[in-house]
C-alpha cells in the first residue's frame, strides 16, 4: 500500500521565496531513495499560509528508512543546523501521514 507523508511547514511572512530557493537547491536529492515515488512542494494560495511538502513512498518502512538516513540528515542540516540569522526558512513543522486506500491518475 502506498504511503504518503506530508510535512506542514510554518513559514514566516515573506519567507516563502527563501524556502522555495532552498528546496530548489536540493531538487532531486530524495529521488534515488529506496521506495521513493514522488515529491511535491505546495505553495499556499488560500486558506493557509503553510507550505506542504508531499512525498509518496512504496511503504511506511521506506519513508522511515529515509528519515533515518545520512542523506536525510545532510539535506535537513541547512534548515536547522546553521547559527545564522536566516538559518531556518520554516519556523515550525508537523508531519501528517496517510496510507493510500484509493487513487486515480490521469496523464
Amino acid at each position: 500500500m502506498t504511503y504518503v507523508a506530508i510535512n506542514v511547514l510554518t513559514v514566516p511572512e515573506g519567507g516563502g521565496a527563501l524556502l522555495e530557493e532552498r528546496f530548489g537547491a536540493r531538487k532531486g536529492a530524495v529521488d534515488g531513495s529506496p521506495g521513493f515515488l514522488s515529491f511535491e512542494l505546495l505553495r499556499p494560495v488560500s486558506g493557509t499560509a503553510d507550505y506542504l511538502v508531499l512525498t509518496r513512498w512504496r511503504s511506511r518502512e521506506d519513508f522511515e528508512a529515509w528519515t533515518a538516513s545520512q542523506s536525510f540528515r545532510h539535506g535537513h542540516a541547512s534548515a536547522t543546523g546553521r547559527p545564522t540569522e536566516d538559518a531556518s526558512s520554516a519556523t515550525g513543522s508537523t508531519i501528517w501521514s496517510f496510507d493510500v486506500v484509493q487513487e486515480s491518475w490521469q496523464d
